[in-house]
């Protein structure tokens, strides 16, 4: 983890450990503070400290170096960075309960190991820790700008839901278009990083129409985040992934390679794709091998690939108008060329 997050990861401890301090312990309840200590990669499952993987953390990262792009001390920022990483995990462990997915991190997700309501109720203690985190931060900026900060902090939670919402109703669709999908990933992706990016030029106390140029640039970095995550999730290479080509076919998930090859089927392939997506829970080998092919045949790896690049390349020409000096802009095109380029 960079130097730079430890300030926000002291301020995520201390908020869990406060209120782990204050809550009953009474025979057989669950330590809910602990669980959430858990999915923040603090605790094993046996509840004992250990440093398992956070995740990227890349969301108050950006939020910080946004800060001092800014001409900000990153300091300044270090609080709504927690409540941005706060809220983020309050969606992930939700989301993982809505997806049925039984790992995260290479460990089992909260709701596989203590129950789907449990799992729910450590999701909104997140949330509500979220809320205090950003509640702190209003404090800490101009007193008329602190209730910007929160209105902005909740509508962005709003659009995330807004995406979790289309997401799930586009598992049940065969119609989806590319730019329907795009919006879905706007709100329940971009919207947060967006979000970030505004956020740490606010606390620097930028003018209003530069922080709107900073969540622009959030937000075409969020959508093309996300569009690399998909096409890593079909054609990402096994030894940096740590998963199979075509995982996310095996798992039926429909991103945008899925998205992009229905809208150019012929009406046989369109059959015989869903056909065999249909089949079971989970897309033989067999048929994940016969899918790479129509997408091969159809070239769709090649769209997503110009689709990746256009998000990244718009991005770093609104980072290059927002903070023209390159020794200042260095650190936050480092971080956006490291999404660019990852592998797993």
């Amino acid at each position: 983890m960079p130097d730079e997050l430890t300030h926000v990861e002291t301020i995520m401890r201390t908020l869990v450990e406060r209120y782990d301090g204050h809550f009953p312990r009474v025979a057989g309840a669950l330590p809910i503070y602990q669980v959430i200590a858990y999915h923040l990669g603090w605790m094993d499952e046996s509840l004992r400290p250990t440093q398992a993987s956070s995740g990227k953390r890349f969301r108050p990262l950006l939020c910080l170096r946004c800060c001092a792009a800014a001409g900000g001390d990153p300091s300044q920022a270090a609080w709504i960075a927690a409540a941005i990483e706060l809220l983020h995990n309050f969606t992930l462990i939700h989301d993982d309960i809505q997806d049925r997915s039984e790992t995260r991190r290479h460990r089992p997700t909260v709701w596989r190991l203590w129950g789907e309501a449990q799992a729910i109720n450590a999701g909104d203690a997140l949330f509500a820790l979220s809320q205090l985190a950003a509640l702190e931060a209003s404090r800490l900026v101009a007193s008329d700008r602190g209730s910007e900060l929160l209105q902005r902090f909740n509508e962005t939670t709003l659009r995330i839901v807004e995406g979790q919402v289309l997401d799930l109703s586009f598992e049940r669709s065969d119609t989806v278009e590319t730019a329907a999908y795009l919006a879905m990933i706007e709100r329940k992706t971009a919207a947060l990083v967006a979000y970030a990016a505004w956020a740490g030029a606010f606390a620097a106390g930028v003018a209003s129409e530069r922080a709107e140029g900073f969540s622009e640039f959030g937000r075409q970095l969020g959508i093309g985040f996300q569009l690399q995550d998909d096409y890593l999730g079909v054609w990402g290479d096994p030894a940096a992934t740590g998963k199979a080509c075509g995982d996310d076919l095996r798992r039926r998930k429909k991103s945008l390679p899925v998205v992009i090859l229905l809208e150019r089927l012929s009406p046989a392939d369109r059959r015989r794709l869903l056909t065999l997506w249909s089949a079971q829970d989970e897309v033989s080998p067999e048929a994940v091998d016969e899918i790479l092919d129509l997408l091969d045949r159809y070239d769709v790896q090649g769209s997503v690939r110009a689709l990746v690049r256009a998000y990244h390349e718009a991005a770093g020409a609104l980072l290059q108008q927002l903070v023209p000096d390159p020794e200042r802009a260095r650190p936050l095109r480092e971080l956006v060329e490291r999404l660019v380029i990852r592998e797993g």
